[in-house]
């Protein structure tokens, strides 16, 4: 990932969606050519000198201080994962050399232990580039057999961009489409050096024919908490709902639950997905 094309472009789309209006800011009178704040709006807002903004836009400020980003973030209106994503980028040239191989992800076994006992709730433990490392049964029916694919095509986002059966699966494929790819943005962001990554998204580039738009909107999300509705084959339409946890000590590393309220029609639901899986469901493997 080229660190000054990406704080370029990410800052240029930050800029281009808000409005003068949005910001207190009042109408100049000035016909704008592109929709969005000026470099000068933005400085001002910023509390710098317009030609320091604008070398930091052109990925040419140096070493940018915490203060500066914060500063930056506030008058772009930025939520608290596009403000960590500025950091990362402008302080990508003190990471590893481009690419440079990440340490294998690994999984403690008491992870594996909590998926397998949780029987109500699908369950994936997710790493870098949104790879699956780990995932429960009911996952695996909610899903896809992660476990039957080959190990390079565990991952989240390769099933929701290049999984048919994801299209089918879920309702708002789009938009889960997108958040899967503002997701290996931000992952690009925290680690410009992996090439794995990289290849992946030259990968999707080619491969998925939505991809190269929601890449270019320069979103970033981390996967939190919210709702998927589904069309599955077993469940029939049907909404859940996740939370994720981070897990301690383990870097880029979370364990996301999906679940229902007790009582709900998601609940029975779930229910009948584990009655499908028979009375012996495998353990999950360890490994």
């Amino acid at each position: 990932m080229d660190r000054v094309v990406e704080i370029s472009a990410f800052l240029r789309s930050r800029r281009g969606r808000l409005s003068p209006v949005d910001v207190g800011l009042p109408f100049d009178g000035r016909i704008r050519r592109v929709p969005g704040l000026r470099r000068e709006e933005v400085a001002r807002l910023a509390g710098m000198s317009v030609d320091y903004y604008m070398r930091i836009e052109q990925g040419r400020g140096g070493t940018v201080s915490a203060e500066i980003i914060e500063a930056i973030a506030g008058a772009l209106r930025l939520d608290a994962v596009e403000r960590d994503h500025l950091l990362n980028l402008t302080a990508a040239g003190a990471t590893a050399p481009q690419g440079s191989v990440p340490p294998p992800q690994r999984v403690r076994a008491g992870l594996y232990d909590l998926l397998s006992v949780m029987d109500r709730a699908p369950a994936i433990v997710m790493g870098r580039r949104t790879d699956i490392l780990a995932s429960n049964q009911l996952a695996r029916l909610l899903f896809v057999d992660f476990e039957e694919l080959p190990a390079a095509h565990r991952n989240y986002a390769r099933f929701v961009l290049l999984n048919p059966r994801a299209r089918e699966l879920f309702v708002d494929w789009e938009l889960l489409a997108a958040q899967a790819t503002a997701m290996l943005r931000l992952d690009a962001g925290r680690h410009p050096e992996d090439r794995q990554l990289s290849d992946f998204v030259a990968e999707l580039m080619q491969d998925c024919p939505e991809f190269p738009k929601f890449w270019a909107d320069q979103q970033v999300h981390q996967k939190d908490q919210g709702e998927i509705r589904l069309r599955h084959p077993v469940m029939g339409e049907t909404t859940l709902q996740y939370q994720t946890l981070l897990v301690p000590g383990e870097d880029n590393q979370s364990v996301c639950a999906y679940y229902a309220a007790p009582g709900s029609p998601g609940e029975r639901a779930i229910a009948g997905l584990a009655a499908s899986a028979g009375e012996h469901c495998r353990k999950v493997p360890r490994g």
